[in-house]
């Protein structure tokens, strides 16, 4: 191997980053070169460092790693994903799969087996952690499950507007993270009201907060 594999780590927590960034350090083909606080900022440093692979968590604040996910191998398909997550639920594994990442690694792994998994998704073999269901793995591979949420029904950018709406921020801030107009934002929120038949904004944080789009 010429030089060392780059890594950007996008995790909102700072210990957790801290303690990734650490343990990747105990192994002289990884060099961290980048860090993401949110989805947004997984994608530009995707972008500005050109990482061989990105470590990603999926519950994020304003934009989610799924939807980063799915943004990142639409510019960057080269980039290796390799989600790191707490979430266990087929939903989740098979979203995550199909959004387009390489690897589906849980939080309460070893390091040890956070190395292997780095090491197999760069070595153009997919990951999916001990300690997923083998059920849940021969029914996506062999495609004999099709596991729909209501989530599914939303756009991809229906999704983002949607999670930033459950975090509190007005039509005019999430306007300028999505770079559209407060009119398109209404017209996004109007339109999610119909789809998921909510009436209230109220009603459609509680909704995202069930749905894992945020936590509390």
């Amino acid at each position: 191997m010429l030089g060392k594999y780059k890594i950007v780590i996008a995790e909102d927590h700072t210990i957790l980053r801290e303690g990734l960034r650490a343990i990747l350090a105990l192994h002289d083909e990884f060099e961290v070169v980048g860090e993401a606080k949110d989805g947004f900022e997984a994608i530009k440093s995707v972008g500005k460092c050109s990482p061989d692979i990105i470590l990603m968590d999926l519950s994020m604040p304003k934009m989610s790693g799924l939807d980063a996910i799915v943004e990142i191998k639409k510019r960057y398909p080269g980039t290796k994903i390799l989600t790191l997550t707490v979430h266990k639920t087929e939903e989740y594994i098979l979203a995550t799969l199909q959004a387009g990442a390489d690897g589906y690694m849980l939080k309460d792994d070893s390091h040890e087996e956070l190395a292997v998994a780095i090491r197999s998704i760069l070595s153009e073999k997919p990951y999916l952690s001990p300690g997923i269901s083998g059920r849940v793995i021969e029914g996506y591979l062999e495609g004999r499950r099709n596991v729909k949420s209501t989530l599914d029904i939303l756009t991809q950018r229906e999704r983002e507007v949607l999670k930033l709406i459950a975090e509190g921020y007005k039509n005019r801030e999430i306007a300028g993270y999505l770079f559209i107009s407060p009119k398109t934002v209404e017209k996004h929120r109007a339109n999610l009201m119909k789809k998921l038949d909510l009436h209230s904004a109220p009603a459609l944080i509680s909704f995202a907060i069930k749905k894992g789009l945020v936590t509390t």
